[in-house]
């Protein structure tokens, strides 16, 4: 089983790459975010929670995240192997992904990270805050916000994993053939 953990800031790509990735290595596709607004669509009690700090630009408090991604993974008992894309964003989530998945006698394989400079995401996320109505693209704020969360909760993953030698890093500018090309060669490794 291959289980991945794909990091970038909002706008670096990740949902994009991650449709390629899971149809190539047969993965199943675990996005916090896709999860959290299917949840505020359908008016459910954790998207009414959840939407209370996406609203502002925060990250979804650890517990209600972790307790969200466990049934997911738990709906896919006969899956390859999962990519999970938004998720852990903390340390603490990190820690109990691993501790959730050794209960199942599995592990992660490798965390990927798609690396772009803030500004150049920013500007991304404004256009597609054009066509989504996504209230998190649409404010300059917001965005930068999220980017101050990521950096003070999410970057430190990265050496949590690299400590584990499961991290690499892939430039995440470019043509989306030119990146998925450069994951492949990543993915290709595992």
């Amino acid at each position: 089983m291959i289980n991945i953990v794909l990091f970038g800031k909002p706008g670096a790509g990740k949902g994009t790459q991650a449709e390629f990735l899971k149809e190539k290595y047969n993965l199943t596709h675990l996005s916090t975010g896709d999860i959290f607004r299917y949840n505020i669509k359908n008016d459910t009690d954790l998207g009414k929670l959840a939407k209370t700090y996406m609203d502002k630009g925060d990250l979804v408090p650890d517990e209600v995240t972790i307790k969200m991604l466990q049934s997911e993974v738990d709906k896919n008992p006969h899956s390859a192997g999962f990519l999970f894309d938004g998720f852990p964003r903390t340390l603490a989530q990190a820690e109990a992904l691993d501790k959730f998945l050794e209960s199942k006698n599995q592990n992660i394989t490798a965390t990927v990270a798609l690396e772009a400079d803030d500004n150049i995401l920013v500007a991304r996320l404004l256009e597609r805050g054009k066509t989504s109505g996504r209230p998190d693209d649409q404010d300059e704020e917001k965005i930068r916000n999220r980017y101050d969360e990521y950096n003070q909760k999410t970057a430190p993953l990265m050496d949590y994993y690299n400590k584990q030698g499961k991290f690499h890093a892939v430039d995440g500018i470019g043509t989306i053939e030119e990146v998925t090309q450069r994951l492949n060669k990543v993915f290709d490794k595992f």
